[in-house]
């Protein structure tokens, strides 16, 4: 950030002096989005939690991860929830938790890995915009080698189960209107700008899907409980 070290300390610097220009990329996108929601999916360590996380904050949106509402909601695990009662049982939760979450608008949703291959959760998904966090199988490994909270890797070679979830996984998550490369030494900070960006791009290419006005009923932000 530039500073005007030349100005007397009871002077504030220029706006244009002290302007943050990570702060005009956010301020841009907010208004070309016009309260659409953001819906990021990717694969189990892609970092969709933070990542959203740091978009909300700079969009001043708010902040949802279907994961943790249905950990609240159950008052489980979601690991406890694929032992006790199965991958299928989670899926209905998780799609019932993002049906209530695409009625809002003015939100960032951190969604779970696998929720973009039930064709049902597209119909919500594409009530916004769906960012892909694109992260190969190493960087993702990196991360969760020593992760035992993740049921699907529960298995005797993670890393190629891993391989074969984001193989079969690939296809959907091409659907998403903007792909987000991920490199092992990005930052949050640095991610979470890079999506803004890609966004920008993507609304200024395609503004008509945009331009419509949500219906009364559906155009709610979520209280803040």
């Amino acid at each position: 950030r530039a500073r005007a070290h030349a100005a007397p300390r009871c002077c504030a610097p220029r706006s244009d002096e002290s302007a943050d220009p990570t702060d005009a990329v956010y301020a841009d996108l907010k208004g070309r989005l016009k309260r659409t929601n953001l819906f990021f999916v990717g694969m189990m360590g892609s970092g969709k939690s933070t990542v959203a996380a740091r978009v909300a904050s700079g969009l001043q949106y708010r902040l949802l991860d279907t994961d943790s509402i249905i950990e609240t909601a159950t008052r489980k695990a979601i690991s406890d929830i694929f032992r006790d009662e199965g991958e299928q049982a989670f899926r209905e939760l998780e799609s019932s938790v993002l049906e209530q979450a695409h009625s809002y608008i003015g939100c960032c949703v951190s969604t779970g890995g696998g929720v973009v291959t039930y064709r049902r959760n597209w119909s919500f998904l594409q009530s916004g915009l769906v960012v892909w966090l694109d992260a190969d199988v190493d960087v993702l490994f990196g991360r969760l080698q020593h992760d035992t909270t993740r049921p699907l890797l529960q298995t005797p070679d993670p890393r190629a189960t891993l391989q074969d979830i984001f193989k079969a996984r690939r296809e959907w998550y091409a659907q998403a209107d903007v792909r987000v490369p991920i490199d092992a030494a990005d930052s949050t900070d640095a991610i979470a700008l890079d999506v803004c960006r890609r966004l920008n791009t993507f609304v200024k290419e395609h503004p008509p899907r945009f331009s419509a006005v949500y219906p009364s009923n559906l155009s709610k932000q979520p209280e803040n409980d």
